[in-house]
């Protein structure tokens, strides 16, 4: 038996060594292996969730921020606003500025600012306070008060858009011991009737609190498990943070909360599996691999999908404005030491709102988008195109070598766009407006850069649309002129005496008798002295005064001539006019004010403003013939109808256009075409009055070819009421005599 014993421990031994050892040794290995790769995915996995969640924090935070400024606009951009606080209407007031601001959207403080920033309203903690509580914020809002104060009374608009309505302040700060955002908003008009000084507009300062309800928020909606504020960076253990940090880069606190971390809720699940089943560690470990790679590739895949959606436009798929801003930054950054030059090409659709307004917004969608493909293929992998917004894309062309190869490029771009857009079924055709600047050339501050290129776009668009234009220094000084007449205009449509009317005389070509006027409107500056038709009337289209514009002519026209022994009162009518769907109502009302005869008022449109064939436009058209108001077709010739068109156009008159007059006696045939317009009325049954008679060589002709009514220089200049009233009076003179 002794040397079996002998026998057998080296055999055991020998086993151990050989065959167990080694056997334990990689089980051990393996084991720990798997373990390592578990707790490697379940840490990367994890970060990747806490990364995602941090920046979830980060938009829901920006998000309010523009929520609240967006809140302030339903109450600040208001006629009955303006009013209540002029008038000091508490009650109106502390309903809807204090109130509604609290119950409805959760703002914890308000308070109203007149001219002076002194308070005139204050709500703290659910109800009115005295406006002294304002001095425990006063000093916080203080710079940004004076910074809007500031934008206010330059009538900076930046940032404005179709959701913004007016500019604003807002900032991080602690307010009555809370972390909150500070959001401050000009209470202004919303229809632009009420005078209002720039810079001295009421303020509305609107503080949301962000512990309290929102950190509810951020636990119920957003799943943020013990979500708390700190005003030290102290965590607990498996805790994480965001801080808040206001404008000047200050920290004020930090978000607090237990992030989920679905790599460790994973770990401890397979743990007693991995435990349990260690014989099958191996296949236990590939199974959790794969599973924790598909899931750690979801994550990145959708934090991929954020960063996306935060850099990229969502219709076109164009960086937007951000990533702009951000690839700016650095190519300008990059000039001084490499020692190019880059070109910024801001780009605008021209006639794009008509394809909204008559195809619709999905329409308009599918155009941006083709329009986007487009502009890909134009460029090369070294430049950005980008969509700022609507109608809006810029480009940044990089290595430029000189203005031709810029010009070369706006010139594809011009062509592309003019050729159609197959949209909804139909072939639609737009065009574009490119403004131009240089780096460094025209500076090296990205704002000011992109700002140029806009000034430049401006002036194209001026110049007829279609265009480019590249940017000069006269460009500012003619902006800034701009801007001034347009303020100008604001003011004179309020003031008495500056707009006034003046009535250029309608004669009959065959017995010289007057019969009508065409009221027309003039604009006495006080230090400009007359400013000419063709420079305001454009300015009041674009700004959108030549609503108001159009509606005092018309009521001081009716009141003028009311009592007048003529047949015609002509008042010109702009598109945006006749679209608004409640000008046929206004016109009525002016006439029933005025007690002036519907049958003698004659509103002459364009053919352009025909040629829309807008609902809103037809049924005004429809509603004022209805009551006996007539309608002369301006201009006729230069838009686009022609003499096929004529009998569908809902007109009671035909003017023609000066430019067949003064083209008498020249060979372009210009008096077969009058011949040809006033033959196809007569048989229409229309009538014709021709413009711009400055000779008698013109009337005689006019009068053979059977031009019923004649009007220009040579029978009178456009002159104010008492002329008129001279003239008239003149004419009753003569017949008794």
């Amino acid at each position: 038996m002794k040397p079996l014993r002998h026998f057998g421990e080296p055999t055991r031994r020998l086993f151990l060594l050989r065959t167990a050892l080694p056997i334990i040794m990689f089980t051990l290995v393996v084991a720990t292996v798997t373990t390592g790769l578990l707790l490697w995915s379940a840490i990367q996995t994890d970060s990747v969730a806490v990364s995602r969640q941090k920046s979830l924090v980060a938009l829901i935070v920006s998000n309010l921020e523009n929520g609240v400024a967006h809140d302030q606009e339903s109450v600040t951009v208001w006629d009955d606003a303006v009013n209540a606080l002029r008038t000091r209407d508490a009650k109106w007031i502390d309903t809807n500025l204090g109130s509604w601001m609290h119950t409805y959207f959760g703002h914890d403080e308000v308070y109203i600012l007149d001219a002076n920033d002194a308070p005139v309203y204050a709500f703290v903690d659910g109800s009115t306070a005295a406006s002294s509580s304002y001095r425990s914020v006063s000093q916080m809002t203080a710079p940004l008060v004076v910074h809007l104060r500031a934008r206010l009374k330059r009538g900076d608009t930046e940032g404005v858009t179709e959701r913004v309505l007016t500019i604003g302040a807002s900032d991080m700060a602690v307010v009555s011991g809370h972390p909150a955002i500070v959001s401050i908003k000009p209470v202004v008009s919303d229809s632009g009737h009420i005078a209002q000084i720039p810079g001295q507009e009421f303020l509305h300062v609107a503080i949301r609190y962000l512990d309290g309800g929102f950190l509810s928020l951020l636990r119920q909606d957003y799943l943020l498990d013990g979500a708390r504020f700190s005003w030290a960076n102290r965590l607990a253990s498996a805790e994480t943070s965001y801080p808040l940090i206001d404008r000047s880069g200050s920290t004020i606190g930090f978000f607090v909360w237990q992030p989920y971390r679905p790599g460790t809720f994973a770990l401890f699940q397979l743990l007693p599996i991995v435990v349990a089943l260690f014989a099958l560690v191996l296949g236990g470990v590939g199974v959790a691999l794969r599973a924790f790679r598909r899931r750690t590739l979801k994550l990145i895949e959708s934090e991929g999908r954020i960063f996306h959606l935060a850099h990229h436009d969502f219709l076109t798929a164009l960086p937007n404005r951000v990533q702009f801003n951000d690839r700016l930054a650095d190519a300008l950054s990059r000039l001084p030491s490499t020692g190019e030059q880059l070109a910024i090409l801001y780009l605008d659709l021209d006639r794009f709102k008509q394809v909204n307004d008559t195809f619709g917004h999905p329409a308009g969608d599918e155009l941006l988008r083709e329009f986007a493909d487009r502009l890909r293929r134009l460029t090369t992998d070294a430049d950005t195109v980008a969509r700022l917004g609507g109608d809006e894309f810029i480009i940044i062309q990089r290595s430029v070598a000189g203005e031709d190869e810029v010009k070369t490029l706006c010139e594809h771009l011009l062509e592309t766009a003019r050729r159609p857009f197959q949209v909804a079924g139909a072939q639609l055709f737009v065009g574009v407006s490119v403004g131009v600047a240089f780096a460094p050339r025209d500076g090296l501050e990205w704002v000011e850069l992109v700002r140029r290129a806009d000034v430049a776009l401006y002036h194209a668009k001026a110049g007829g649309r279609s265009g480019y234009a590249f940017f000069g220094t006269e460009m500012d000084q003619t902006l800034v002129m701009r801007k001034g007449l347009e303020q100008d205009l604001r003011t004179a449509l309020q003031a008495p005496c500056q707009i006034q009317v003046h009535y250029q005389p309608l004669y009959t070509a065959d017995t010289n008798r007057m019969t009508g006027v065409e009221a027309l409107a003039r604009w006495s500056h006080v230090e400009r002295g007359w400013v000419a038709p063709d420079l305001f009337i454009p300015l009041a289209e674009e700004t959108g005064l030549v609503e108001q514009l159009g509606e005092l002519v018309l009521r001081q026209a009716c009141l003028d001539a009311v009592h007048w022994p003529i047949e015609t009162l002509a008042v010109n009518v702009s598109a945006l006019q006749l679209s608004n769907p409640s000008f046929a109502m206004r016109v009525t009302s002016i006439l029933l004010e005025t007690q002036m005869d519907p049958r003698r008022l004659e509103l002459e449109v364009t053919e352009s403003t025909l040629s829309q064939n807008r609902t809103e436009c037809r049924q005004n058209i429809e509603a004022l013939r209805s009551i006996g108001v007539r309608f002369a077709l301006d201009d006729f010739g230069t838009g686009f109808s022609s003499l096929g068109r004529l009998q569908s156009l809902d007109v009671d008159r035909i003017k023609i256009d000066r430019s067949f007059v003064q083209g008498f006696g020249h060979s372009n045939g210009d008096e077969a075409i009058v011949q040809a317009i006033v033959d196809l009325a007569r048989a229409t049954g229309l009538s014709t009055t021709a413009e711009g008679v400055e000779t008698q060589s013109q009337c005689d002709v006019l009068r053979k070819l059977g031009c019923e009514q004649l009007q220009g220089f040579l029978l009178s200049r456009p002159v104010p009421k008492q002329e008129v009233e001279d003239l008239i009076a003149g004419a009753a003179r003569r017949a008794s005599a």
